[in-house]
C-alpha cells in the first residue's frame, strides 16, 4: 500500500460564490456530476452541508459516503471517505480560488489503495468531476 495523491486544476468563468453555491450544495451534484443520486444522510453545523455532513452519492455499483471535514465559504471544502470504495484513509481538499477572470478550482485527493487500477480509476474521476463542476459554474454564470 503506498499513498496516492490524484490533482485536478480547472478554471471557470465564474465567480467564486457561483462556483462555491454549486460545490457546497451536495443535494444537487447528481444534476451535474455523473451520479444517479445525491443526498444529505445527516446534516452538518451550522449550514446542511457544513461540518459533520454525511453525502451520499450512488452510481451503480458504487454507493460512496463522506464526511464534510472543512466548510469555509467560499474559498474550501474538505471531505473523507467513510465508505464505497476499496481505499484508506481517503480525504480530499477542495479550494476555490478568486481570479481576474473568474475562478480557479484545485481539487486533491489522497488515499492509500492496494486495488490494481484504484488510482487509475479515481486518476479519471476526480478531474472529470472538477471539469463537470467548472463547466455548471459556467453554464451558470452565463444565465
Amino acid at each position: 500500500m503506498g499513498k496516492h495523491v490524484i490533482e485536478a486544476t480547472v478554471t471557470t468563468a465564474a465567480a467564486p460564490h457561483t462556483v462555491w453555491a454549486i460545490l457546497a450544495d451536495a443535494r444537487t451534484w447528481d444534476t451535474w456530476g455523473p451520479w444517479t443520486s445525491a443526498e444529505l444522510e445527516r446534516e452538518g453545523a451550522p449550514e446542511p452541508d457544513g461540518v459533520g455532513a454525511i453525502r451520499v452519492f450512488t452510481k451503480k455499483p458504487i454507493v460512496s459516503r463522506e464526511e464534510v471535514v472543512a466548510f469555509e465559504p467560499p474559498s474550501r471544502l474538505a471531505y473523507r471517505l467513510l465508505s464505497g470504495l476499496p481505499v484508506r484513509d481517503y480525504n480530499a481538499e477542495v479550494r476555490v480560488t478568486p481570479r481576474e477572470s473568474g475562478s480557479e478550482v484545485h481539487w486533491r485527493s489522497e488515499f492509500d489503495s492496494n486495488v490494481p487500477g484504484m488510482r487509475a480509476f479515481l486518476g479519471r474521476i476526480i478531474p472529470s468531476v472538477a471539469a463537470r463542476l467548472a463547466s455548471e459554474a459556467d453554464r451558470r454564470a452565463a444565465a
